[in-house]
């Protein structure tokens, strides 16, 4: 099976690099400059020249804050630059997998969202992921749409990154305590996607118009989640700090966040036979690496190179 991942230098594009290897799958890797989500046709060519049967939409504008003043930007790469690939994909006679995000909610639910639970942004980020679902559907039957939430990796910049950033340089760190979700190693979310390849190749050909929710397993809010982030780098000798729960109003943001981003994701365990690790687990791995990067142990991955 042959399969184009969009966007070759982010947090997923490598853990797929990173976790497909010896998968016997035809990874292939593109991104800027061969292809430039902002310039319209350019998915099109790329998508048309490696001819895949799968591809992997895992580029996005993920700026939340500065999509609130670049509206534009964010639904040229997130809504219709989705879409454009779902359309070039049909045309080759691929199916797409499209990554979106617990954004799309409003994050008023008292329980884990679930598939079939109405939508509804409260900011321009989620207001574009949202577009780019719609824009897949409409484009090419033979898709799947994935909801994540809350990714961190070895790669790249995250959470978890930031969080050992900060404790470079600080005792003491506070942290919103009252927005809840699912953090998510973009490791484990990469088994997920080629759990999903394998069953399709197992079954003789992608399924077709499926929206499934794939997070970590086991809710926590920020606080929570740098205060494990930070015990876990203590134990491993890497930069650690204690953390202060404050509330949301106290830390203002340009972009409004839900206050519940849980995701149900026992749809895709069911349809697929994978279940997301519990996020406590994996963050260990993920920090243990960085520490074996910082020892000189093992070499970070670097970006995927073109073609590869």
């Amino acid at each position: 099976m042959r399969v184009l991942v969009i966007g070759r230098e982010g947090q997923l594009a490598r853990s797929l690099a990173d976790r497909g290897a010896g998968r016997g799958f035809d990874l292939l890797f593109v991104g800027r400059p061969d292809l430039d989500l902002e310039r319209p046709g350019s998915a099109a060519a790329a998508i048309a020249a490696a001819r895949p049967d799968v591809v992997v939409n895992a580029a996005a504008y993920t700026a939340v804050d500065r999509a609130e003043d670049e509206p534009a930007r964010a639904m040229r790469v997130n809504g219709e630059a989705a879409g454009e690939i779902a359309a070039a994909a049909r045309d080759v006679g691929a199916a797409v997998i499209q990554i979106s995000t617990d954004y799309v909610f409003d994050g008023r639910s008292p329980r884990p969202y679930r598939e079939d639970d109405p939508t509804g942004p409260i900011g321009v980020y989620g207001r574009s992921k949202l577009a780019g679902e719609e824009a897949v559907r409409a484009a090419n039957p033979r898709h799947a749409i994935l909801r994540t939430a809350w990714v961190y990796s070895p790669f790249g910049h995250n959470f978890v990154k930031t969080m050992l950033r900060l404790a470079e340089g600080r005792d003491l760190l506070t942290v919103v305590g009252d927005q809840h979700g699912n953090p998510t190693s973009a490791l484990d979310l990469a088994d997920g996607i080629l759990a999903l390849l394998g069953k399709w190749r197992a079954d003789g050909g992608p399924g077709t118009g499926a929206t499934w929710h794939l997070s970590g397993t086991g809710r926590a809010s920020w606080a929570e989640f740098a205060q494990a982030i930070l015990a876990e780098a203590a134990a491993l000798g890497l930069p650690s700090a204690e953390v202060k729960p404050i509330p949301g109003a106290e830390w203002p943001t340009r972009a409004r966040r839900p206050a519940n981003s849980c995701l149900d994701c026992s749809r895709f365990a069911q349809a697929t036979g994978f279940v997301m690790p519990d996020w406590r687990q994996s963050l260990r791995e993920v920090l243990s690496r960085l520490a074996s990067e910082r020892a000189g142990e093992v070499k970070p991955i670097a970006a995927v190179p073109p073609g590869q």
